[in-house]
């Protein structure tokens, strides 16, 4: 069954997918982002579909990512953690994968998981108003490798290092500059122009637009990942500096840091 705020819509041969949780900033909790995955895949093995734009309700947000409120109930050991994180990996590689282009339409805040569905997008279109960002550091959590990759492509290691060490919030300029945003319009033109990216891209030869993604992700090269590696992603989950990230957001303080 679809997830009721994960929309799919269509226009002709461009599919909408809209992440419909405006009142929280489109942020995703773990139904959500398994909704986005399932929705995705369809959209993937539809051979009418020519092109899928992902979007967020509303003028505030893409998505600010994952919602940190349902973390206590969704994440906190190592064995929730290893099913959330082959959920969100899933999501996140379903909008890579997809056989067709993918356009994002970042308005507004586009922060953490949400950031990181924009940079599997083939093109992301946003505005002076597009905030993009990766708070990581701030919950004391991993991305997985396979989220990483993506941003590395997209912007370089000093870059990431920015967002994912440093805490970095970029404007809409800054992002584009910096190769988060492929596309720099006026912020009330955000979701027209991503329309229009996608009807560009529906008038192509179908089959040659999914060759050539295909080709181009091949060619990136493949990240291989051992089963150690992946284990101490899921185990961050089992630290006290996690724990205490949630309790602190939830209870709207800085958190204390204890290293361990």
């Amino acid at each position: 069954m679809p997830h009721e705020l994960i929309r799919t819509t269509r226009q002709g041969e461009i599919a909408l997918v809209t992440i419909d949780r405006p009142a929280k900033r489109n942020a995703l909790d773990l139904g959500m982002w398994i909704g986005l995955a399932e929705a995705m895949e369809a959209l993937s093995a539809d051979d009418e579909v020519r092109c899928v734009v992902i979007r967020g309700a509303g003028e505030e947000a893409f998505s600010a990512g994952a919602d940190i409120t349902a973390f206590q109930r969704e994440r906190g050991t190592p064995e929730r953690e290893a099913v959330y994180g082959r959920e969100i990996s899933r999501s996140f590689q379903s909008i890579r994968t997809c056989r067709h282009p993918v356009v994002a339409a970042c308005r507004g805040w586009t922060m953490g998981g949400g950031c990181g569905i924009a940079t599997m997008a083939d093109f992301r279109v946003g505005g002076p108003g597009t905030r993009m960002g990766i708070p990581a550091r701030n919950l004391g959590l991993f991305y997985h490798y396979g989220e990483l990759d993506p941003l590395l492509q997209s912007v370089g290691y000093y870059v990431a290092c920015e967002l994912l060490i440093e805490g970095r919030v970029f404007t809409g300029e800054e992002a584009f500059q910096k190769g988060l945003l492929t596309r720099l319009v006026p912020d009330e033109e955000v979701q027209e122009e991503a329309m229009a990216l996608a009807r560009r891209v529906a008038e192509g030869a179908p089959l040659s637009n999914r060759f050539h993604k295909a080709a181009l992700q091949r060619l990136r090269g493949p990240l291989p990942l051992t089963a150690e590696e992946l284990k101490a992603v899921d185990a961050f989950a089992g630290t006290e500096d996690f724990r205490e990230a949630v309790r602190a957001f939830v209870e709207k303080r800085r958190p204390v840091w204890k290293g361990r």
